[in-house]
This record gives C-alpha cells, sequence and structure tokens, in this order.
C-alpha cells in the first residue's frame, strides 16, 4: 500500500503533520515544529508541554505563520535555534518576528521573540503561551512570582476552575520529580495562567496579556513587541540518587487490571435538520448502527423551523431506541410563546420524544473574564416554561457548548432531569498529539461535573473532533484544503482510523463517570459514521469510526471494569465481563506500532481477536469487520488499532 494511501487511512488526509526534531542540552530534550517547543523534558520526565508563540484573530482562531530564515545548530552541550516567521491578517495586514531559541546542558532555556508590524495588526492575543502538563502535576505545590515581586505559595486545582487560578505572573516553579524544580520565567509583559482543562485540553495554560484587557487590540506600526521566556531547572539530586526506569522506555507496554468500574452507557447519534434525508435512509438500510438514542437537533437561530420535526418524526418511526431534543432557545419573544409555539408545531408532525434538553442560544456564547454576560432570561424561568409546554417529556438542561460554559455559569439543576454538555479537542491546538492528549482531560472534567451536581444523571456530547459551533467567536473556521485547523467545523481525521481511536480512548476515559448517554457522532454528514460520495473508505461507506459506535452499542448497560497501561499516553483499554465470557478492548493512540502484553488479562488458549487496523478496513465486508487470528500474550498493534480480545 502507497504512503499517500496509508496516510488517507490513519488520517483522512495526505496532508503531513510536520516532523518534529527532537533537540538535546544535556539531560533536558525538546520537539520542535512550527517555529515552537513541544515535550520538554528532564532526565525522561515531562516539564512542560509547550513553548508556543501564539497569534490569534479576532475569532481566537490560531494563525499558522510562514517560516523563513530557519537555522538549527546542535552542539555536544546544546542547541540554538533561529527563524523569522510571518503572519497574514485581513486587508493585507502583516505581523513579522523574529525568535531565538537557546539551550544549554546546565538546565536552562530561553526562547525569545520581537514582533513588529509594519501595518499595523488587529489580533485577541500576540505572545508566548506555556502548557504545564495536568498528569503529576494537577493539586499539586507552586511557588507563584507576581508581577509586583511577591511571591505565594499555592497548589494547582484538582478540580477544574472555572478562571483563573493564577493572575499577574512573572515566574511559576514546580517540582517536576523529588529533587528536581522547575521555573517558568515570562518577561515583557503581564502573564496569567488559565485552566484549559475546561476546553479538554491536558494542560494549565500561561498566556500574555490578561483577558480583563480589551480584545480585540492593535498592534500599532513599526512599534515591536519584545518577549521572552526563561526556563531553569535546578537538579538537588545527588549524584547516586537513581530514578526508577520510566515505562516510557519501555518497549512493551503492559496491561494490568484496574480497580475502578462503570457502565457502558447508552450510545447516541446527533440528527441535524441539513442531514434528515440522508440519515433516514442511512437507517432504513441494513448498515444502521443499532444504538440506543437519537438526539435531534434544532436551532431556529440557524434556519430551523417546524418542517424538521417531520423528519425527525419519520426517523423516529424506524428508531428502535429513545430520542432526545436538543433545542437552543432563541429567547427572542416570552418564553411561554416560544416553547408552546415549538410544542404546538411538534405535535402537529407527532413527533414526540422522549427527552428535550433546552439552552438558552445565546448561553452558546462564551463569557470569558472581565467580559459582560449577555441578556439573557433566568435559567429558572427558562426550564419552568420548558417544563409547562412539554409535560410528561424529561427535562434535561445545560450546555449546548463546553464544560467551560457550563463551569462558568452552572445552572440550577434540582428540577431537572439530566446536565449536559459537549466537548472538542480542537479548541486551541489541532496537532494529532494533542488531541489524544486531551482524554487525560476527560476524567477532571467528568470529577468536576460531578462536584458541581453530585448523582444528577449526565449525558455527554456530542462530542467530535471537528467544533459544531465556536463559543469564542462569530463562527467556527472553515477548512476546504482537509487540514489541521483549531476550531474548524470539519476535520479529515473523522475520516479516518484517528476518530476511530479517539472514540475509543474517549469512552474508556469515561466509564466510571456514571455518564447516562454518550454521543460521538452524527450518523451521516461531516460528523457522520458514513462518508460522502467522494470518499470511498470501505464497502458501504462506512468511516472506520462506525464500527467502533456500533461496537460501544453493544455493550451498552453492561459492567466495564478499567484497565491500567503501563504507558497510558500510549494504550488505552478496558474490559467487559459477563458470567464467563470477557472482552478486553486496547486501543494504540499514537502513530507508531507498538506492542501489548496481555498475559494478565486473556489466556490466549481460550481467546478471539478482532482488529480494527488498516488491514481490516482494507479487507471490510458488509457484515462489519472482521479479522479472528491466533491471540498471543503479546499482541502487535499497528497506528490506531482497535483490538477486541473475547475470552468464552
Amino acid at each position: 500500500m502507497s504512503d499517500t494511501a496509508t496516510a488517507f487511512q490513519l488520517y483522512g488526509t495526505i496532508k503531513a503533520e510536520p516532523f518534529p526534531r527532537l533537540l538535546r542540552a544535556g539531560k533536558l530534550t525538546a520537539q520542535f515544529a512550527g517555529g515552537n517547543l513541544r515535550a520538554i523534558t528532564y532526565d525522561g520526565v515531562e516539564v512542560l508541554r509547550a513553548i508556543s508563540y501564539v497569534v490569534r484573530d479576532r475569532d481566537w482562531g490560531t494563525y499558522n505563520p510562514t517560516l523563513s530564515n530557519l537555522a538549527v545548530t546542535e552542539t555536544e552541550s546544546g542547541f540554538t535555534i533561529s527563524y523569522d516567521a510571518r503572519c497574514h491578517g485581513p486587508n493585507g495586514t502583516v505581523l513579522d518576528i523574529v525568535a531565538l531559541i537557546e539551550a544549554g546542558a546546565g538546565g536552562k532555556l530561553t526562547f525569545r521573540s520581537s514582533a513588529c508590524s509594519a501595518t499595523g495588526f488587529e489580533t485577541n492575543r500576540c505572545g508566548f503561551c506555556m502548557l504545564h502538563p495536568i498528569i503529576g502535576v494537577a493539586g499539586t505545590a507552586v511557588s507563584v512570582e507576581h508581577v509586583d515581586g511577591e511571591v505565594e505559595n499555592t497548589k494547582l486545582p484538582v478540580l477544574i476552575d472555572p478562571w483563573q487560578p493564577v493572575k499577574n505572573l512573572r515566574a511559576i516553579t514546580h517540582t517536576a520529580l523529588p529533587g528536581v524544580s522547575v521555573e517558568c520565567r515570562m518577561e515583557g509583559d503581564t502573564f496569567e495562567m488559565e485552566d484549559q482543562r475546561n476546553w479538554s485540553d491536558a494542560s494549565y495554560k500561561t498566556y500574555v496579556r490578561p483577558l480583563s484587557l480589551p480584545w480585540p487590540y492593535k498592534i500599532l506600526e513599526n512599534e515591536p513587541i519584545l518577549q521572552q521566556i526563561t526556563l531553569t531547572i535546578t537538579d538537588r539530586r545527588a549524584a547516586s540518587d537513581d530514578r526508577p526506569a520510566s515505562a516510557e522506555n519501555s518497549s512493551v507496554i503492559r496491561l494490568t487490571p484496574g480497580t475502578a468500574s462503570g457502565t457502558m452507557p447508552a450510545i447516541s447519534l446527533v440528527i441535524t435538520p441539513e442531514e434528515v434525508e440522508a440519515s433516514l435512509a442511512a437507517l432504513a438500510s441494513q448498515d444502521g448502527p443499532k444504538v440506543q438514542d437519537l438526539l435531534f437537533h434544532f436551532d431556529p437561530a440557524a434556519g430551523h423551523d417546524a418542517a424538521a420535526f417531520k423528519g425527525f418524526a419519520e426517523i423516529a418511526a424506524i428508531h428502535g431506541g429513545t430520542t432526545t431534543l436538543e433545542f437552543a432557545v432563541p429567547c427572542q419573544r416570552p418564553l411561554d410563546e416560544e416553547m408552546l409555539g415549538i410544542a404546538a408545531r411538534m405535535r402537529a408532525t407527532d413527533f414526540a420524544p422522549n427527552a428535550i434538553m433546552v439552552c438558552p442560544s445565546v448561553d452558546r456564547q462564551s463569557t470569558p473574564p472581565g467580559s459582560k454576560w449577555p441578556d439573557c432570561p433566568p435559567l429558572e424561568d427558562v426550564y419552568a416554561a420548558a417544563a409547562n409546554a412539554f409535560p410528561g417529556i424529561r427535562l434535561g438542561g445545560g450546555m449546548l457548548s463546553y464544560f467551560t460554559e457550563l463551569n462558568r455559569k452552572r445552572v440550577p439543576a434540582g428540577n431537572l432531569g439530566f446536565v449536559s454538555h459537549c466537548t472538542s479537542p480542537i479548541v486551541h491546538s489541532a496537532e494529532d498529539l494533542s488531541i489524544m492528549q486531551t482524554l487525560e482531560a476527560l476524567p477532571f472534567i467528568t470529577k468536576s461535573v460531578r462536584a458541581i451536581y453530585g448523582d444528577k444523571p449526565y449525558r455527554l456530547g456530542p462530542s467530535t473532533i471537528a467544533m459544531r459551533q465556536n463559543p469564542y467567536g462569530s463562527r467556527t473556521m472553515d477548512n476546504p484544503d482537509c487540514c489541521r485547523v483549531p476550531m474548524a467545523n470539519r476535520d479529515p481525521r473523522h475520516t479516518g482510523l484517528f476518530a476511530a481511536a479517539f472514540a475509543t480512548g474517549y469512552a474508556a476515559s469515561v466509564l466510571d463517570a456514571g455518564i447516562e448517554t454518550l454521543t460521538l457522532s452524527a450518523l451521516t454528514g461531516p460528523f457522520g459514521l458514513f462518508a460522502g460520495k467522494d470518499e470511498p473508505i470501505t464497502e458501504g461507506g462506512r468511516r472506520p469510526l462506525f464500527h467502533i459506535v456500533a461496537g460501544l452499542a453493544e455493550l451498552a448497560g453492561q459492567q466495564c471494569r478499567t484497565v491500567v497501561a503501563s504507558h497510558p499516553q500510549k494504550v488505552m483499554s478496558f474490559r467487559t465481563e459477563i458470567e464467563k465470557e470477557s472482552t478486553l478492548w486496547i486501543v494504540n493512540l499514537g502513530a507508531h506500532a507498538l506492542t501489548v502484553d496481555m498475559s494478565e488479562l486473556v489466556n490466549p488458549t481460550r481467546a478471539q481477536l478482532i482488529v480494527l487496523d488498516g488491514d481490516t478496513m482494507r479487507k471490510a465486508t458488509k457484515s462489519g469487520v472482521k479479522s479472528v487470528g491466533i491471540v498471543r500474550a503479546q499482541l502487535r498493534l499497528s497506528p490506531f488499532a482497535v483490538a477486541r480480545v473475547h475470552t468464552a
């Protein structure tokens, strides 16, 4: 199979992500790609997830600057990087950046920048962003030096902070491992930290320019902006100190039984009025997945009208499970008038969902710190009007956007049947690695929801790679060239094995949260399980994600147990047990083949193997992906492969 065909199979696009260059300075390593540093480690331990120079437009879209004059020099003691970069803004405006990165064997790294515009340049943010990892760092002690010189000893939050946990930052120091401290010093402007787990990013982000200042703002003509980040690692360990070998260095990833358990939630698919015709055809065919719930989206602001309910009713009539309506309430007229009008139109088409989730349309727009909350009726009034208009229908609330908005505007859930929110992994970055890393943040999100709402029934999704809506700007970003674009309304990886791996990891990440319903996809369209006519993936046009969603739906309501992988950033796993039968799910989250040791969980002589990978996708039949082979204690998984090992 050609490299081009393989790339499309994995990512849904042949456009390659820039391959990072690994650089060393003594015990410090860093990956350099696209002008930025990521995966900065010391003695094998990640100390910073990234140091990036970021320029954002008025909709919080991220510019992809053009690099030139790149020079990388490596010596025995360290490395030096220099480059120029240019951002092209609207109306012919440009921003030029000159960068210099230096690192030595003593544990010190500096990243300097000078940005200047000959035309003036509008931006929401221009400058450095630093990402602290969350695994091993959340809840730990840090020392914070503020801009005025005051030093504060505090802890990074465990539960997700809705606002900035640290402001007016000049430096922050944390302990990476016993005897090793890491100071990140920021000069040239005032920095602050936000808890990026709100958006499912696996990091605390320290960024330039407080959000309390106006945005967008204009960089004036020919006025340079100078900034510098200095990373200083202090190693106080004695030379004889030995640290246990990191699991990262092991060539085989070992699986062991976990202690947590949960129930696989009901699996749902979202259906919009735009996709009614295609969805009806897909469900009517023999190929439709047998999910438990269908989530119908209705938004008058998007032009949806009463005709949508006729299509919803036709689909509900052939669906064997429950149905839910998510309704973006316009709140432009008296609430009772709006709600009763929608209820009458639904009755006229015999559309009678089992549940309705209502959210004021305006609440989908984020209100960042320092911003004025938009006018909105009290949520108690919204829910009361909905309860009156839809008697006997289970009523849910929350946010049609992300956990960020639910965390910042906590809904009065006392009389609600359930709470709900969505996630998207490309709010801030669209790199392959950062998307998979968002899986680390999901348990923190679900624990934070439980801390707020207790045991209230909890629904999660639609949660897809691409964004359905942009709460942080006026639009989602178009992606006609099938690139990796933050905040894009289409993402090529949804078509590839990448999405299948991500969805499997997603389900594994939230298993112990008591999720009632999980929505990971639409049925058709850009978020769908079925490919368009111009995307021949397998016979029947089923994307790889189809097989994962169908498989998870088969497990709905079953008890699942967590499985611990020796390197959870590379492999995730869970298992189900019914009487004397068990099924072990394993997913490779990375772009490289790896070996998994299942010897503590599987008896190879009694097991059957089913794999979803590049080879089985090529051999897929109408009845699904089948690859039954000899099971050994060690299993080789190709990139983004999902394996099911069944033992009877």
